[in-house]
């Protein structure tokens, strides 16, 4: 697969890494990446992916665009506000980089629809902001053998982790090993209640970007 000469321009600081040249320039551009939630996570998470040249990005996301997620979800402008995030989110992406093609998923994920909507991907990075979608996620990517990267972030603090607990027969953990059940209701308060530091999502999602180009 040989890349083309504005290709060879855009990815030209990619290039010049021994770890990743021309070869790892051609392994990223055939990956297909899912991201759950176009939020203050997904939003550094399909930026930086499309301009590594990611070549095919889908974004699952029911939300429409507020005022209030400007403050950490970099995707939109102020005039995205009221348009649906997964649409918003493609206006910008191929601006950014018109070679990715970006697949928009305008509903919500649910156990009826998880197993199909995963299938053509090879990674998927869990953007989420509930419990319950974090552990249908999980689920679905260890039946499929799919990797899953899943961050989290809430006020100052942040978690990540990638997960490939069907590698090395079973010596690697799920994200359901570590948290074996979600908290029960009302203990944890949501993003609304608690706030969040925009720029602290921004850091987890240019992380979590990070673990799926690694």
């Amino acid at each position: 697969m040989t890349l083309s000469d504005e290709e060879l321009e855009r990815y030209a600081r990619h290039l010049v890494l021994r770890e990743i040249g021309g070869p790892g320039q051609a392994r990223i551009r055939s990956g297909r990446v899912l991201i759950v939630g176009a939020g203050g996570l997904g939003s550094p998470v399909a930026l930086y992916l499309a301009a590594a040249g990611v070549g095919h990005i889908g974004i699952v996301d029911d939300d429409k665009v507020s005022l209030s997620n400007l403050q950490r979800q970099i995707l939109f402008a102020s005039d995205d506000v009221g348009k649906p995030k997964v649409e918003a989110a493609a206006e910008r992406l191929a601006m950014l980089n018109p070679g990715v093609r970006v697949v928009t998923h305008h509903t919500r994920l649910t156990a009826a629809n998880v197993e199909h909507m995963i299938a053509g991907y090879d990674i998927v990075a869990d953007g989420s902001d509930n419990f319950e979608t974090r552990f249908l996620v999980n689920d679905a990517c260890h039946a499929a053998r799919k990797i899953l990267v899943s961050a989290a972030v809430t006020e100052f603090d942040g978690q990540l982790a990638t997960f490939k607990a069907w590698d090395r027969d079973g010596q690697y953990p799920c994200y359901r090993c570590l948290f074996p059940a979600p908290p029960p209701a009302g203990t944890v308060r949501s993003c609304s209640e608690t706030g969040v530091l925009g720029a602290a999502a921004g850091v987890m999602g240019s992380l979590q970007a990070l673990e799926v180009l690694k």
